[in-house]
């Protein structure tokens, strides 16, 4: 059993916030809990955040990192292909 303390919050995707947002719902449609970063800070002094203008960072917790993982990886390779 994994220790509470063993648990940190990892970001898992960075990108724009209406990309972020549809990231969020694939992953809470499969039961993992996930957090917008830098939405306020991206908006008010976008110089502020990486990699771009904009930019926010999904957030899940470690636990959940490698499922999380796949379901990025299939929404990028998705988003690429078109």
């Amino acid at each position: 059993m994994t220790d509470k303390k063993d648990i940190v919050p990892v970001d898992i995707f960075m990108g724009m916030p209406w990309e972020a947002e549809l990231v969020k719902n694939l992953l809470e449609n499969e039961g993992i809990e996930a957090f917008i970063k830098d939405d306020i800070i991206g908006t008010i002094a976008p110089f502020y955040t990486t990699p771009g203008l904009g930019s926010v960072k999904l957030v899940v917790s470690s636990n959940d990192y490698e499922k999380a993982r796949a379901i990025v990886a299939e929404f990028q390779k998705n988003r690429s292909e078109k």
